[in-house]
């Protein structure tokens, strides 16, 4: 397999401006020191607790924010950071389905327009093969072709996710990125959004971010697994992996959390105390340590990088010590 896309050292962070002259009063440290490679064909898992850097990553690598350092690699070219700016032309080969289907779709205009704006961006066709590419499209997502000629709010929200699939996948591209497509959906609808994309991704031969709050999600469509805590990346892994034995004693945590119908098959819960620190003041050292049971003093003053634990990457110093064990949580995601 060749990597398709990295990340190398990805930085962001955002101004906080107040007072009648906007000066500058802090920074939210969003994302802090990424370094990823997903791998042609496959499909990354991305999960973590509200206000991890989750969505931020995922704007960063299809360009709606620059980098504050590092760059985005796409197919050996980097596209974004560095002297670079923003790469145009592969922009259309990098595209991204978001949370909302409501929000993202522009009320005022047909969604056929919605979905064949990309074409008209970057030039491609006339306004006769635009028109016959878009239903074709919808066809492809699972609408009739002349749901084009109609306005979003005429559609349920699983409808209005399928166009903003099919507004992703009209410029043909190589990776797509989803940022929560479900979250806002009925369970049902879930499970049918979720098939359409296993499908689509074995039909188009994609390459995905899937960025989700739910694991029995993550678990479900992807192959790798990278769990963010506070904009730094704490344990990478394969799906098969992390869900049976993770690591990181966070990964562990949201694992043991998760529901389980059977009572005979659920496990010991690992309970965090406190509450998430804040991005603009982040503790020293391990931004976990004030909520870990294993931390201790190097905890408190040295951040812990990725670093091999078999065939897993975890950023834990108990880990690297031996003073972590595996968390046996196989059946949790059954």
């Amino acid at each position: 397999m060749s990597a398709l896309l990295e990340l190398r050292g990805i930085h962001k962070e955002f101004a906080i401006r107040g007072g009648t002259f906007q000066r500058l009063v802090g920074r939210v440290r969003a994302v802090s020191d990424i370094d990823l490679t997903i791998e042609k064909g496959r499909t990354l898992g991305v999960v973590g607790e509200s206000g991890c850097g989750k969505s931020t990553l995922a704007r960063i690598v299809i360009g709606l924010h620059p980098p504050s350092s590092g760059e985005v690699v796409f197919d050996g070219r980097t596209i974004s950071g560095g002297a670079s700016g923003i790469d145009f032309a592969s922009s259309r080969r990098i595209q991204m389905v978001f949370q909302d289907p409501y929000s993202s779709l522009d009320p005022r205009v047909p969604v056929g327009v919605s979905i064949g704006e990309g074409l008209v961006i970057h030039g491609i066709g006339d306004a006769a093969s635009r028109r016959k590419a878009v239903g074709e499209i919808l066809q492809r997502v699972g609408l009739p072709q002349q749901a084009a000629d109609r306005y979003p709010h005429e559609f349920s929200g699983g409808q209005r996710q399928r166009i903003g699939i099919a507004r992703a996948l009209i410029l043909e591209p190589e990776v797509l990125i989803c940022d929560e497509p479900t979250s806002a959906l009925d369970v049902s609808v879930q499970a049918q959004i979720l098939n359409l994309l296993r499908v689509l991704k074995g039909q188009l031969n994609l390459t995905m971010m899937f960025i989700s709050h739910n694991l029995a999600v993550v678990r479900h469509i992807a192959d790798d697994v990278m769990v963010m805590y506070l904009g730094h990346a704490v344990e990478v892994a394969p799906a098969d992996v992390l869900f049976s034995r993770p690591r990181h004693p966070y990964t562990q945590a949201l694992l043991s959390a998760t529901p389980i119908a059977d009572p005979d098959q659920r496990g010991k819960r690992v309970q965090l105390t406190g509450e998430l620190p804040s991005p603009l003041n982040p503790p020293t050292g391990c931004p976990f340590h004030p909520r870990c049971p294993l931390a201790n003093d190097r905890c408190k003053s040295e951040l812990p990088t990725l670093a091999e634990a078999g065939p897993a990457r975890v950023a834990c110093h108990a880990v690297s010590e031996g003073r972590a064990s595996s968390l046996e949580v196989g059946a949790a995601l059954n």
